[in-house]
């Protein structure tokens, strides 16, 4: 298993908080439950060595496309509470792996992202995965402030 600092200071982001609340969310058996934070999100990262020794082609498994679904869950979380308008995330993924992940904000289209290789998805560090968030974020909003009139349809 991964580690993570028990202490990070990057625990305590609102992204890393809602990146738990989503991971909490999808734990229909209460596996989570006790856990710290840093264990609930040591799965998404995943080093160089570590994404040399999965096999280039292979399948996802539910688990994992629900680890996908609960990143862009919380984007979309983090939209709604900056914005104030309903984000709806819509993640399609087909069997081999590859696929789509949208958000959108009324009629808006807010993120569009390309998904390749999911069985091998991960970040280097939270770090990493903190700013990959906090980056689609940042764009999501800004195009929200460029559009606002469709944004709220």
């Amino acid at each position: 298993m991964n580690q993570v600092a028990e202490q990070d200071p990057l625990l305590e982001t609102d992204f890393i908080k809602e990146m738990v609340k989503q991971m909490r969310a999808i734990d229909s058996y209460g596996t989570y439950d006790g856990w710290p934070a840093d264990r609930i999100l040591a799965p998404y990262v995943v080093t160089k060595e570590q994404r040399r020794a999965i096999p280039v082609i292979g399948d996802p498994d539910e688990i994992m496309l629900s680890r996908i679904k609960a990143f862009y869950n919380a984007i979309s979380s983090l939209i709604e509470k900056e914005c104030g308008l309903m984000a709806v995330p819509s993640v399609n993924i087909t069997h081999e792996g590859f696929g789509r992940a949208l958000i959108t904000v009324g009629k808006l289209v807010v993120m569009d992202r390309t998904l390749r290789d999911v069985h091998r998805y991960g970040y280097e560090s939270l770090s990493k995965m903190k700013d990959e968030g906090d980056k689609l974020l940042s764009v999501a909003l800004e195009i929200i402030g460029k559009y606002p009139e469709v944004a709220g349809l």
